[in-house]
């Protein structure tokens, strides 16, 4: 039987459209995979700024943390991908417009310069991005902390994002964005060590490498100061990546320790420290959301974990921040090794306004 003039008009405009379809798809799994950024384990990091202050003479010292969210997750965004869907925004954003983005780096800076620190350990800076209007965001900073030794870690480096896979002419686009270290002292070395552990093809391909950023410094009582950057993985729902950084991390520390050395890591940890209350700031009203908690056998108990429980550091993203509203938690903070000791810690509470994440304050005594 043959089939109606017009049915088979129709049914070819559905075989063309899916076969586009699928080129697009196999186009883009083939060059992201060629494209993919495969960083070596080790590889040391060049400053942009030095600083003229070499060895160590302070025995307190302060700390800051902050994930900027690259300047698109202020108070007033959403993001797509919080949502688990690759394929469509529906409708929330893919890229904040960029009067936020400018409004969010524009606080970023005005924090640094009313902010005495030592040290400013900051996550999700991006160098170049479409997701930020190509704005330097490091190099920004830099400028506002003169006389600072300053070094960028990569963690995200992909030529095109190409989620929502659905909306090609609004894709993620460029990506290199990654960890910032600024300290009023130089180091006399700086490297980036990969993390373990990836996600399954091919997810992995447009997805962050996380590292660490290890900073070395000389002490003036020739001991030696070991300072880590660090962001732990974010979207494993099972905690399997984590995991294995963890247990990356757990070797590292107590190797650095055992040499004598003080330790101390700060960053975006994607986890709540060990017995923390993932919704201690909203009882009961987790919206969906989970956050698994670090062993509390992790380390030594001598070891401490330092944060402040009484302001969250993390807000979720499915819809633009309303105070009471919006699922906030605790995931940025601080671990320092048994000889150094904990004088200050302050969540600094902006509400959410310039990023999903809010910074913390740190001062310690070197003992």
């Amino acid at each position: 039987m043959k089939l109606p003039k017009r049915f088979r008009q129709s049914l070819r405009i559905v075989s063309l459209l899916l076969g586009a379809f699928i080129l697009y798809i196999a186009t883009v799994l083939i060059y992201g995979t060629y494209d993919d950024w495969q960083p070596p384990a080790i590889s040391p990091l060049e400053p942009l700024q030095v600083s003229e202050k070499n060895p160590i003479r302070d025995s307190v010292l302060s700390f800051v943390i902050w994930n900027l969210g690259y300047g698109g997750l202020g108070e007033e965004s959403d993001f797509f991908y919080d949502h688990g869907n690759m394929f469509l925004s529906g409708g929330r954003m893919v890229r904040a417009p960029r009067e936020y983005v400018e409004k969010n780096i524009a606080g970023d800076t005005l924090f640094v310069q009313t902010t005495q620190s030592d040290f400013f350990l900051f996550q999700e800076v991006d160098f170049t991005a479409r997701r930020s209007y190509y704005i330097n965001q490091f190099e920004e900073i830099g400028e506002e902390l003169p006389g600072y030794a300053a070094f960028f870690a990569p963690n995200y480096k992909v030529s095109r994002v190409p989620i929502p896979i659905m909306e090609p002419w609004n894709a993620y686009g460029k990506v290199l964005s990654g960890l910032a270290t600024y300290s009023r002292f130089q180091p006399y070395e700086s490297i980036r060590l990969q993390l373990p552990g990836s996600f399954a093809w091919p997810t992995r391909i447009f997805q962050l490498d996380r590292c660490v950023a290890l900073h070395r410094y000389r002490l003036a009582n020739e001991k030696e100061l070991v300072v880590m950057n660090v962001h732990n993985s974010a979207y494993d729902a099972d905690g399997a990546l984590k995991r294995q950084q963890m247990a990356f991390l757990r070797e590292r520390l107590l190797e650095e320790y055992a040499k004598g050395h003080y330790v101390i890591v700060g960053g975006d940890w994607n986890q709540c420290p060990p017995f923390f209350r993932f919704d201690g700031f909203m009882p009961g009203n987790t919206q969906g959301y989970t956050q698994i908690n670090i062993e509390p056998d992790f380390l030594p108990a001598d070891w401490q974990w330092v944060y402040d429980p009484t302001v969250p550091t993390n807000r979720k993203v499915r819809t633009p921040y309303v105070a009471g509203k919006s699922f906030i938690t605790l995931i940025d903070f601080f671990l320092i090794s048994p000889n150094v000791r904990a004088r200050t810690i302050k969540g600094l509470d902006q509400q959410f306004r310039f990023s999903d994440h809010q910074p913390v304050w740190m001062e310690v005594e070197l003992r």
